[in-house]
């Protein structure tokens, strides 16, 4: 049976690729560990537009995480290493691992990354992009 698509439409040339991304974001979105938030930063004048994503990452160092981008898809990985050198009468917080992933837009660049009080932060940013108009010259037979 073939799947019908919205991307399929003949005046939407050249976006084959959108159905993967977004395939590829809902496939990401199902689990909902560790909990995060995304916030539009305020820009000033002339400035290009800024985001954040804030990750709750608390008892991960810096060492156990890791953030890659890989085919404009922004990934976040956690790796807590157990200790077995420790004897628990309870054990409510587990070593636990995790990825969590973020499609991003064409031109959307990782800033940078901090983290603090068990919160990681991540800034991106989108710079405007250039308006360009070309004549595309009409050749006779």
């Amino acid at each position: 049976m073939t799947r019908l698509s919205l991307f399929s439409s003949p005046y939407l040339l050249g976006f084959d690729d959108f159905e993967r991304i977004v395939d590829r974001a809902a496939k990401s979105a199902n689990d909902g560990y560790p909990p995060y938030n995304i916030e539009r930063v305020a820009r000033g004048d002339n400035a290009p537009e800024k985001f954040r994503i804030t990750l709750a990452v608390a008892g991960f160092s810096r060492d156990e995480l890791e953030i890659t981008v890989e085919e404009n898809q922004l990934i976040i990985r956690g790796r807590q290493i157990d200790d077995g050198s420790r004897a628990y009468l309870h054990r409510g917080i587990a070593a636990r691992q995790f990825q969590r992933a973020f499609v991003l837009a064409d031109g959307v660049e990782v800033k940078g990354a901090q983290l603090e009080n068990g919160l990681l932060a991540i800034d991106l940013e989108r710079p405007e992009p250039q308006k360009i108009v070309r004549k595309i010259d009409i050749k006779g037979v």
